[in-house]
Parts: C-alpha cells; structure tokens; sequence
C-alpha cells in the first residue's frame, strides 16, 4: 500500500483509548507538528484516532531467508488496516548466517539478534508505538524480534516469513544442509567438483529459510508453542499463498490483543517456557533454540536455568525425525497438519500446560481444540511418532556438564541415544584452524576435535560451525570423531557435536586448559563432559595461562562482544536482566 495515498476506513477523526501512548504524538493542539508529519506520508484522520502498530521488517537482498518479506509485511500492513489500526512499518537488519558461516563475518550473526532486539525497542520507544508485528526470516531474526516484543512488553504478535522448499537432486529433495556436507564428500573423492556445481544449483530453489528443522524452522515452531504466533502459522513455505493469509492474521490478531491490553508479560509464564522446550527436545529442534530460550526468559524475568531443557527432555521422547537427523523438511510437516499436529500429540500425553495462555487470548488447549489438528497415530507418514511409540525414548537435547563445562554444554542427538566417546583431543585456537585440519583429511576415528575461543565474548559473537562439522560427516566421521567448542553448530548440524561450554575459553573456562593429547570423555547417557585431568592440573595449567588479547579494539563487535553474558544464560547483552 502506497504511504502517498489516503486509507479508506471512514471519516472524521476520533479519539484513542487512553492507555495507547501514540496518543503522545498524535492528539492536541501541541501535536499539530507531529500529525502534520504523519500527513506528509498519507495517514488522515482516522488512522490518527487508530492504534499506531508497527510492523518491523527485515527484509533484505542478503540472504533468501529475507528476499520476500516486504510482500509478507505488505500483508500484515493489510490485516492491520482492515482490523482498524495504522500500520507503521520499518526496517531492520540481518545477517545471512548461510552466507556468513565458515568466515570471519559469521562473529556477526550473534551480534545481530542483539542489534534486532536492539534497534526495534528503540523504534517502538522513540515513535511511542501502540503495539507490533514482527516478521522473522533468517535464523536471528525470530529470537531478536521477540526479545525485542518482551522488552517493550507492547501488545506483539510475531509473523514467520516461512520456509525454502527444498530441491531436487538425482530424484531426491536435498537442503543447504546437502551442499555443506558434500564438500566433505570431495575432499575425500566420494563426489566430484561437477557433481558438486550441480548439486550446488539446485539445493536452494526459492525464497524462504532453510528448510530442515534448523535454528529458524525451530523458533517459528516454538513461536507458537510459546504463545507468541498463531497456532498452525510456522508451516506454510514462504512462496505459497497461505504464508499471506498468516501475515494478514497476525495484523488482526494484534489489534485484538490491543483492544484487550494483551501484553508479552501476560502470555509469558514458566509454563510456556516450558512448552517451549517440550516442543523443541519431540521435533529435534536446533541447539541455538537453548540460547534463544534461555535469552527470551532472562529478558521476561522468567526463571530458567539451563538444565530445565535436560530436565524436559528426560520425560519427553522425540517423536519428529526431520532434517538433520531425518530426511523431511518443514513443508513435509505443514502438509499433515503443521506444528499443532505435534503440540497435539504432546498435550493429550500431558507433556504440555494446556493452560498457558496465547498471543489469541485463548489457552493453549482451547487454540489446540479449536484448531483441531489429525492425531499422529491417523496420519499415515514416516516421520511422525507416537509419545507410546517414539523415535527416542527421549528428546533431542542433553545437557551435559563435568569438569570441561561447569556450567554445562548443549548436545542435539541426531542418532543412537547411548552414546559414549573417549578419545584424544586436537585442540584448535579458531574455528578457522580447525576447519583446514578436517577438510585436509588429518581426522582420525576417536578424535575429539576441540575449538576454544569461539565463545560470546572470545570470539566474540560465538560462532557457528556448520562449516567444520559439515566437512566432518561428509567424511564419513559423524558418528566417531566428535566436536567440542564453546562456540555453536548450527541447527543444521548433525552427528556428535558439543557446543556452548561454560564457561568459555576467553573467561578462563577449563576449556582453556586442554592440550593436544589430553584424554576427553562425552558420555550422554550419564550427561558428562571431562577430561582426564585432575582439578589441580586444571588449575595449574589455567593459571599458567595468559588472557588473550580482544580480537577487535573498536567497532560493535568489540562493543558486543564486552557486554555478552554467559552462554548458559543465553548470552544476552541487556545490562537490566540476570545475567550470571
């Protein structure tokens, strides 16, 4: 919709409730300056007498999880119009994580959830916003957006912008997740570079986010677990019509939400954390979902420790097999019923707190019921599972803790659920090192692959690692050469890889200590993570230690990287939440 031309509600001005602050800008003589600003873009009368709601949008030409989402904001400005507020709409940045992995400027990614969060409270504090729809495409938009309607705590409804379809490749779907493991295949011959150049352009064949149950695909699912979106609108692929209908829904429903004062404080409780976490352990969500998590609580001054999430997974089984442990994608589940269809299974199996409240105003059970999504056991697919009858007794995520990570370190089980791995470590200062030691080929079975400095505040802005494990398990050494940093993998990341060790290197974490050679023990099922030294050799070796010098003297990387906090608490820069 043109900002040039009038909107076509009615006539004649009226006046606002008085809890709205936008009317600070819009009502009085005094505001005669302001409105006469507001004209200049073709609001009238009555959109100044409506609630100011702002649409913040990322859209860029950086990466094809954001190519389409001013089309999906143009459609949330629609639901916005037609449910009697102004629409306001904005922008934000983003950072292509696909793009960026496996370079410096993958520090960035991290940094930017922040600068999200960052930049769409200002927007909303300084132009005294009513309320907003947020769109999400790429992997930190979804995190930063939400952080950024907890700290408002505006009425807010949060709008995927939806995933890529996949591609097709000798008569099979593939994923970017493909094409980062087949370069490990042509480092040992497996594939060749001409079979790589056409699985290249092919993998990716359209806007939206990548498609297996990766970091986006994993906050949009837990966007509606949590309250935050509508239920059943994490599943439509951004190139398909029904991704509108979502935006323009959620330009509706946050109009209701203002109308009912429903704030981000009221919907978010302890328990819908909880049914966050129970959504991503049964699908196999991303790890990032941990650090997203554990960021959304410290900024709503919700109660959550790290260890909740292995507490959760203990008693809830995973029963969606999706990229990258399975083989099927986002669209796969959109098609049998979405999201909801796995909340359902959850909630009859009393895994999920029914009345926790939602974005709609309903329960989390009345959406469920009103919804109404096909049970599992009626669906006649190979990727979903019953709670009696699951893919793993248990969900995917184990936090493990030990004398390598006091204060634990985050795991996705991908494959067998027992694991146990003992092995030398190689220890690695950047993740750039590592990665030329395992494309080369140096890997040997039982090797544990070590990556320090890689953290929030070492790195800084704690890296994901697609690139190094990806070159890992095209080698044919997912399932005997593990991964340990107290940097991240990316949700496409499959196999034994340990991330977000606490404390980290840069703070004096005994990850610092490891040596080449130094014997490393995983042990999922007793949740530990150690290394065969004494605590007065760790000690020893630590305070023999020097503090690395910060990686950038000046910028927002140096900025950001002095105000992350811990992984274990989400890694949050918010000087006014709990951070240690």
């Amino acid at each position: 919709m043109s900002r040039q031309e009038p909107h076509d509600r009615g006539s004649g001005p009226g006046e606002k409730p008085d809890h709205l602050r936008s009317r600070e800008v819009t009502e009085g003589i005094e505001r005669a300056p302001h409105r006469a600003m507001f004209r200049a873009m073709g609001f009238d009368d009555e959109d100044l007498a409506s609630p100011m709601v702002g649409v913040a949008n990322p859209a860029a030409e950086l990466t094809p999880c954001n190519v389409h989402l001013d089309d999906i904001a143009g459609a949330a400005i629609d639901g916005v119009d037609d449910a009697g507020g102004m629409p306001i709409e904005f922008g934000t940045i983003t950072i292509s994580d696909a793009i960026s992995m496996g370079t410096e400027g993958m520090k960035a990614s991290l940094v930017s959830r922040e600068v999200i969060a960052d930049s769409v409270e200002l927007v909303a504090f300084g132009e005294r916003l009513d309320a907003l729809v947020t769109i999400g495409g790429c992997d930190k938009n979804m995190p930063g957006m939400m952080m950024a309607a907890i700290r408002t705590d505006l009425p807010s409804v949060f709008c995927y912008g939806g995933s890529i379809m996949p591609g097709e490749h000798e008569g099979r779907a593939v994923t970017i997740q493909n094409v980062f493991e087949a370069r490990g295949a042509v480092a040992t011959g497996e594939m060749t570079e001409g079979e790589l150049d056409e699985l290249e352009r092919t993998a990716c064949p359209g806007a939206g986010s990548c498609g297996g149950m990766f970091t986006a695909n994993t906050m949009a699912a837990i966007s509606e677990a949590i309250g935050f979106a509508p239920l059943g609108s994490a599943g439509p692929p951004a190139e398909h019509d029904a991704r509108y209908d979502v935006a323009r829904e959620a330009g509706e429903v946050v109009l209701d939400a203002v109308a009912a004062d429903r704030r981000p404080s009221d919907v978010l409780t302890r328990a819908s954390f909880k049914n966050a976490i129970a959504l991503q352990v049964a699908i196999g969500g991303s790890t990032n979902g941990v650090l997203h998590l554990l960021a959304m609580a410290a900024e709503a001054g919700v109660d959550l420790s790290i260890q909740a999430f292995d507490e959760t997974s203990v008693r809830t089984p995973k029963i969606a097999d999706l990229q990258p442990g399975g083989e099927r994608v986002m669209n796969d589940l959109h098609e049998v019923g979405g999201v909801p269809v796995v909340l359902r299974e959850l909630h009859d199996a009393g895994l999920l707190d029914g009345d926790a409240l939602t974005v709609t105003g309903e329960t989390l059970g009345e959406a469920l019921e009103r919804v109404n999504p096909p049970a599992v056991e009626e669906l006649d697919v190979d990727f979903l599972y019953t709670v009696e009858s699951p893919k793993n007794q248990q969900g995917a995520i184990r936090i493990l803790s030990g004398n390598l990570a006091p204060d634990g370190s985050v795991l996705k089980v991908t494959a067998a659920e027992d694991l146990h791995h003992e092995g030398p470590a190689r220890v690695f200062e950047d993740e750039a090192a590592a990665t030329e030691y395992v494309q080369g080929g140096h890997v040997e079975s039982g090797d544990v692959i070590v990556i320090r400095n890689e953290g929030p505040r070492g790195g800084p802005g704690m890296r994901e690692m697609l690139g190094v494990t990806a070159a890992r398990d095209g080698q044919g050494h997912a399932a005997d050469v593990a991964l340990v940093t107290d940097g991240r993998f990316s949700g496409a990341t499959r196999g034994l890889s340990v991330g977000h060790v606490a404390p980290e290197a840069y703070d004096g974490g005994p990850i610092a200590a490891l040596e080449d050679g130094d014997t490393v023990t995983i042990d999922v099922p007793d949740r530990t993570l150690g290394v065969d030294l004494t605590e007065e050799e760790l000690e020893a070796r630590l305070d023999a230690r020097e503090q690395p010098a910060p990686t950038y003297e000046g910028g927002v990387l140096r900025k950001y990287g002095r105000a992350f906090g811990s992984a274990a608490r989400g890694a949050v820069t918010n000087p006014g939440v709990r951070r240690e």
